[in-house]
């Protein structure tokens, strides 16, 4: 028996946060929680977020305070628009060859 997951790509959802404003950590995790009811652990987010940031999709704004606050940079704009693409292809594939579309 297959199980039922949700996508879950991890740096997509990040970006996806950040696409709407600059969020720090926790930020960023209750907001992938609260839109896509996917808990992110502290671990599998500042991982993603350093493989983020060394791509060069976001960068880390300075902070008055202990929370680093993170953006989209342009070219993670970029990026997060050629895979949203991508993956309205997929679908739209998908729910073709299932009849639905």
């Amino acid at each position: 028996m297959v199980k039922k997951n949700r996508f879950s790509e991890p740096s997509l959802l990040i970006l996806i946060s950040l696409a709407e404003k600059k969020r720090h950590g926790y930020a960023i995790m209750d907001d992938i929680e609260k839109n896509y009811d996917i808990k992110l652990g502290p671990g599998t987010l500042y991982g993603a977020i350093s493989r983020l940031e060394k791509a060069g999709y976001i960068s880390v704004l300075e902070s008055q305070d202990r929370k680093k606050p993170y953006k989209l940079t342009e070219e993670g704009q970029i990026y997060l628009t050629e895979q949203i693409k991508e993956i309205q292809k997929v679908t739209s594939l998908g729910m073709k060859r299932l009849g639905l579309a």
